[in-house]
């Protein structure tokens, strides 16, 4: 369905194609630098994480193909599709959506302190999301008390990634202090790291906050300042998730950084001796597989336990580099680092 030809356009509207188009540009590239980095460097670390963010550009350069093609057709072609302009609303909002579900997933350390994330995690992410697109959808399409549903729910997701993500900090922290007393060096660097990586999403998800309240606070409709708060929107917008996704991209980084437990633990979690274990080439060739990491927080729930328990992890991409033929027997020597 069109709007029938000669519809009169404010001029003050004007620049808004080529904004569109601008912006439209710069998510193109960022989505296919994201997409071809975490192709290029899966071998470094589980990268679930980075599929999933991926998606979030993506959806972005859609939403402004179609606001491009909208008003480059009504300004120039003189036909304002109303499906189109559908396009628009319904690509906006999966685009809020699926920023705030990224979000929420490195809140609760998906594929950064967890391999996975328990039921309850994902119940909890998933309805939120859920909730999350229905009240969007019923506060842009104007429905009474929406714009009230929408805030609360806002308060509650906002909530949950402060939350969560104070927890992850306060978990490295007690981390990292027990390695410093146990001087237990080799993870160090790994999990100091994953806290300043925390750090980095906390500050950029204040910014978020503040954000969001000047956007929705914001009163000023009139036509003319338009094309200003477009251009101030998308480039917060733009520069908040250039931020995010350098922190989280996918990249060589410290040894052991995907060294890390399956699910959260209910318990207290400690960090074991790290183990060094030399074998002669002959023991080492009837190993089922050569690409393991040794030491892993554990639960420390079992109070019964006497000896610390070694973990063994076995990353499918690591690569090994053949050493020269030891010639001392199997399992000569077993010393901690």
């Amino acid at each position: 369905m069109d709007a029938p030809e000669g519809v009169g356009i404010d001029e003050s509207y004007r620049p808004v194609p080529s904004l569109y188009l601008a912006f439209l540009s710069i998510w193109l590239v960022s989505a296919c630098s994201w997409t071809l980095n975490t192709y290029k460097k899966r071998h470094f670390q589980a990268n679930n994480l980075q599929w999933t963010l991926a998606l979030v550009p993506l959806i972005k350069a859609l939403q402004l193909t179609l606001s491009f093609l909208f008003w480059y057709s009504c300004f120039y072609l003189e036909i304002c599709s109303l499906w189109m302009s559908f396009g628009v609303y319904v690509t906006g909002v999966l685009f809020q959506t699926a920023s705030f579900v990224s979000f929420l997933l490195i809140s609760h350390g998906y594929c950064i302190m967890y391999e996975r994330l328990s039921v309850t995690e994902r119940r909890t992410t998933a309805g939120l999301g859920c909730v999350f697109y229905l009240t969007l959808v019923g506060y842009r399409a104007s429905v009474p008390y929406f714009s009230v549903l929408l805030l609360l729910n806002y308060f509650i997701t906002f909530y949950l990634i402060f939350h969560h993500t104070s927890q992850n900090l306060l978990v490295l922290r007690e981390q990292l202090s027990f390695i410093e007393n146990e001087d237990v060096h080799a993870m160090h660097d790994a999990i100091y790291t994953k806290y300043i990586m925390f750090k980095k999403f906390q500050c950029a998800m204040q910014v978020v906050a503040m954000a969001e309240a000047v956007i929705y606070i914001n009163l000023d409709d009139s036509s003319e300042n338009y094309w200003i708060r477009l251009f101030v929107r998308e480039w917060a917008q733009l520069c908040i998730f250039v931020y995010i996704g350098w922190t989280f991209r996918s990249q060589d980084l410290a040894p052991r950084f995907s060294v890390m437990p399956t699910l959260k633990s209910k318990g207290e979690t400690i960090i074991p001796p790290i183990y060094s274990i030399e074998m002669d080439a002959a023991t080492f060739k009837d190993f089922s597989s050569h690409e393991w990491h040794i030491g892993v927080p554990t639960p420390s729930c079992d109070q019964g336990a006497k000896e610390p328990v070694l973990v063994i992890i076995q990353q499918p991409h690591t690569y090994y580099k053949p050493a020269t033929p030891a010639t001392h027997s199997s399992f000569t020597n077993i010393d901690p680092v």
